[in-house]
């Protein structure tokens, strides 16, 4: 599995949404993730061995506090090690930018992202209660964070 870690450009960005539409229940718009240089941004996606987009994450940097805005795996390549690959890459990244911390929320409902962030250090800090539309109502989102010593 040959993959690169770069940064998010505008090319990028329709295999990017392609990719967000079909991993989330209530994906972020077109608008939303063209937003590439925003403050602190420090956005990447994966890249496999025929150039193509397989992943992605968005984060912002600010003063050393590091939030994981969002994160997917393109559908039919779960299971592989991709998901796990981003969140170590996104975790190596704020150690090379000197973070003190990181922070994500992640759906109650998404049990597997849940062990992943808790297999690679993240911890669950509070929930925000009914925070995340469902097709038949809300669920919690549950805060985890990564402190950096």
């Amino acid at each position: 599995m040959l993959l690169k870690l770069m940064s998010l450009k505008q090319i990028y960005l329709e295999e990017v949404f392609a990719i967000e539409t079909q991993a989330h229940t209530h994906p972020w718009s077109f608008s939303l993730l063209e937003n590439i240089n925003g403050r602190g941004a420090c956005h990447k996606v994966l890249i496999n061995e025929d150039e193509k987009v397989v992943g992605y994450f968005y984060a912002q940097n600010i003063l050393g506090e590091v939030t994981l805005l969002n994160i997917a795996v393109e559908p039919k390549l779960h299971g592989h090690g991709y998901g796990k690959y981003l969140i170590e890459s996104f975790l190596e990244m704020c150690v090379s930018d000197k973070a003190e911390s990181a922070w994500l929320e992640v759906r109650s409902s998404n049990h597997k992202a849940y062990r992943l962030y808790d297999a690679v250090g993240f911890n669950e800090v509070d929930r925000r209660r009914d925070y995340y539309p469902t097709e038949d109502g809300k669920e919690d989102a549950i805060i985890m964070s990564y402190l950096f010593l």
